[in-house]
């Protein structure tokens, strides 16, 4: 038990936009390849539509307006970004801290695939942190926005829904968390919030507080 944490036993976080600065990065990655299969699309456009989300969601966009993927789009995509993250990924400042100082049960839990969230810990040097403690979109029938891979983290962990903390980044991660019965911080640090007002966003969505930099994780309880 974390006497900074009363009432939690174990605190989930999301990867993409919390423990690595990947959400702009990815987008941008995601619009450049759209706009070549011919479908318009800006990285600020794809962050609304997709951010948070999983591959599942970008099908089921591309599909309802009548331009689905061809099978080649998805593995060429996950290359690309892959390139990218070697490149340029980088942890989002002062969360090494905070998993160090963290003295209770953490997961994480991520739309991405699992092979993703594993090279991007990796890249970032926060693995070790976690463990095979990894659960991802593809572990469940509902992706976020729907609770059940908040609800899947928490049982494979022991932890009771209502003594659980989620730290997300995006609207359906949010929204995830609070249908799963979780009390849910919102985290705006990431380079996609530069120009939008993550806050407002978050906190429509139902978040219980909302945060802008790892260094003030522990301000409040």
């Amino acid at each position: 038990m974390d006497p900074r944490l009363p009432e939690t036993d174990l605190v989930i976080f999301d990867c993409d936009g919390v423990l690595v600065d990947s959400e702009e990065l990815s987008c941008r990655c995601l619009a450049e390849a759209m706009v070549q299969a011919g479908i318009e699309m800006s990285t600020e456009r794809a962050l609304e539509l997709f951010l948070g989300r999983s591959t599942t969601a970008l099908l089921e966009y591309c599909l309802g307006i009548g331009k689905p993927l061809p099978e080649t789009f998805l593995p060429q995509l996950a290359h690309q970004v892959r390139e990218t993250f070697r490149a340029q990924l980088k942890p989002i400042a002062g969360i090494a801290a905070v998993l160090a100082e963290l003295h209770l049960p953490s997961c994480v839990a991520s739309s991405s695939d699992l092979d993703r969230v594993k090279f991007s810990l990796e890249l970032t040097g926060l693995a070790a942190s976690f463990g095979p403690r990894l659960y991802t979109a593809q572990m469940v029938a509902h992706g976020k926005p729907a609770p059940d891979l908040f609800l899947f983290a928490a049982g494979r962990m022991g932890a009771e829904p209502r003594r659980t903390l989620v730290i997300e980044d995006s609207v359906s991660g949010v929204t995830a968390a609070k249908a799963a019965g979780m009390k849910v911080w919102g985290f705006v640090g990431g380079a996609h919030y530069r120009l939008a007002d993550g806050s407002a966003l978050l906190r429509q969505a139902g978040a219980d507080r909302i945060f802008a930099a790892m260094t003030d994780f522990w301000n409040e309880g």
